[in-house]
């Protein structure tokens, strides 16, 4: 198993500026330590401080390639076989259990999803490494193509009554192939089944 670790200097912004960067970086270490015990560990960062702590813990690096969370993790994911997690790496008091737990579905066939208390995602378990598509542009917050068509099926299901499976399987102009578009509309029918309307 696959534990990916992504990592920006300028993560935890909301901390005073003088402790950022000491406390970034333990965290970084905390989030290591506990991923180097249940498996095979990668930080991607393009960081150099950060590259050092984690590799003095053992941890393979992966050079960020700065286009957003999204595309570092894809990279730090390329030619990863099998179960895979990706952690953030602000998640101090994360232990090896939470991790191997956190494993649980991914052995199953399933995705697991650990969201942060502001709706955004901490941690994720994986069944395999193509199963992730960075969703979002380099901001972290604005949908990248893939992201934007998930979130249009969505809309156009839940405005519309129209079951995303039923669309086109091919989108014109775009890059995306058949098999990825029917992937993308099962992932928009499965967030409409999750999220029924309400009267």
């Amino acid at each position: 198993m696959y534990v990916v670790i992504p990592f920006r200097e300028e993560g935890k912004s909301r901390l005073p500026e003088e402790l950022r960067r000491e406390v970034g970086l333990a965290m970084l270490g905390d989030v290591v330590e506990a991923a180097i015990s249940v498996g095979d560990v990668r930080v991607v960062t393009a960081d150099p401080a950060g590259r050092l702590v984690a590799g003095e813990l053992g941890a393979e690096i992966v050079d960020d390639p700065g286009e957003g969370q999204g595309v570092a993790v894809a990279a730090a994911l390329a030619d990863v076989d099998g179960i895979c997690l990706v952690v953030n790496a602000d998640l101090p008091r994360v232990r090896p259990s939470d991790l191997a737990a956190l494993s649980v579905s991914p052995r199953l066939g399933r995705v697991a999803l650990v969201a942060s208390a502001d709706g955004r995602t901490n941690a994720l378990g994986l069944p395999y490494a193509e199963v992730f598509r960075p969703l979002y542009g380099p901001d972290g917050f604005h949908p990248a193509l893939e992201g934007s068509y998930v979130a249009a099926a969505v809309l156009l299901g839940r405005l519309r009554g129209v079951d995303p499976r039923q669309l086109p399987g091919s989108i014109p102009g775009s890059t995306l192939d058949e098999p990825r578009v029917r992937a993308l509309q099962r992932a928009a029918a499965a967030a409409l089944a999750r999220n029924p309307a309400r009267p």
